[in-house]
């Protein structure tokens, strides 16, 4: 059984306009004194890291290692959760996506997407220079306005839109491929990949390809009303990356999963900071220990109440305490479980 690795932290939250949180080194020096061993880098972050360049330079990459480490970190993944949003897009969407985009495509989806696509590409090569083996993000969405079925979804919807989803990641796949790099994608509402089944129908459309992977959040199933232990049964397999956010779901007589349209405070569900929600966190990493999970607890926070400094220094030791250093022995070793052929036989009366 593996150890999970962490506490870590998704630092794209963090990252503002003032020190420590301006830069990098500053940022990774303030969540190592309290308590972090790793950071996930937003990779649109141009104060955190030149993602073309560190996909063209494994000097650079060396660099940022180099000022992460020296604070006594490691970076966990890179993320390109921006970017792989913009690989697909209903034009439903444009207006408010393209805030995600560089001004130059802006206005211009076919563009947009092709920025996105090649930022995943970059992204591949990145985190191949730093030697990562797992990288997050978003898949986008063509499908998302339908997930209501009202009106009627005309036959062939769903498989005609996955297929489309398919033929735009699977080159971004085989590009993570040749550099071994798994691709995790966030599942997420908003996203056409928001649950199990949806994950499922992409996989196949794919052709199960090696690299299409998950990350694991479970604050979103929570909000989605859907069992997040269970989940880790039917896909542990898949599971390269852990986003540990904790959410609750406020039973009203007003409003629902939905959530009426208002603002994260007064939604039925909303996220909250690691202690402060309804998840098992306990259970969760039981199953991760269980399941051999060989990734890190990387603590994604947001939380409409709660001042983002205390969430993320309440997260340092919340991940720590619920870390399971697994056994190396069974715990009934001392009772004498050797293999002798010749007795087992005489125990099943075989001799």
């Amino acid at each position: 059984m593996k150890t999970i690795k962490g506490p870590a932290i998704f630092l794209a939250q963090f990252m503002g306009d003032k020190a420590p949180f301006d830069t990098l080194e500053g940022i990774c020096k303030w969540m190592a004194s309290i308590g972090y061993l790793g950071v996930q880098i937003p990779s649109w972050d141009a104060r955190c890291i030149d993602l073309a360049r560190a996909a063209g330079s494994k000097a650079y990459c060396d660099e940022i290692k180099g000022v992460v480490e020296s604070c006594g970190l490691k970076i966990t993944e890179l993320s390109t959760h921006l970017q792989g949003q913009l690989v697909a897009v209903h034009p439903a969407y444009d207006m408010l996506f393209d805030g995600f985009a560089p001004e130059a495509v802006r206005g211009n989806p076919r563009k947009r997407t092709e920025w996105a696509v090649e930022q995943l590409r970059l992204a591949a090569r990145a985190s191949e220079n730093l030697g990562l083996t797992a990288h997050a993000t978003f898949s986008g969405a063509l499908l998302w306005h339908t997930f209501y079925p009202w009106p009627q979804r005309p036959a062939g919807l769903v498989e005609e839109g996955f297929a489309e989803l398919a033929r735009r990641w699977t080159p971004i796949l085989d590009a993570f491929d040749e550099v071994g790099v798994d691709v995790c994608y966030e599942i997420h509402p908003g996203e056409d990949l928001h649950d199990g089944v949806t994950f499922e129908r992409f996989l196949e459309a794919t052709g199960r390809h090696r690299r299409c992977n998950m990350l694991y959040d479970p604050s979103h199933f929570v909000l989605q009303q859907l069992d997040y232990l269970r989940y880790i049964d039917h896909y542990h397999e898949f599971i390269r990356i852990f986003h540990v956010k904790d959410a609750e779901f406020r039973m009203s007589g007003k409003s629902g999963v939905y959530g009426g349209y208002q603002g994260w405070v007064d939604r039925p569900g909303r996220f909250r900071s690691l202690g402060d929600g309804q998840i098992d966190f306990k259970a969760i990493f039981s199953k991760f220990a269980q399941y051999d999970f060989p990734g890190w607890a990387v603590v994604e926070w947001e939380c409409a109440l709660k001042h983002p400094e205390d969430g993320a220094k309440e997260g340092a030791a919340f991940v720590r305490d619920h870390i399971i250093r697994v056994t190396g022995h069974a715990f009934d070793d001392f009772a004498g479980a050797n293999a002798d052929h010749d007795f087992n036989r005489k125990v099943l009366g075989l001799a």
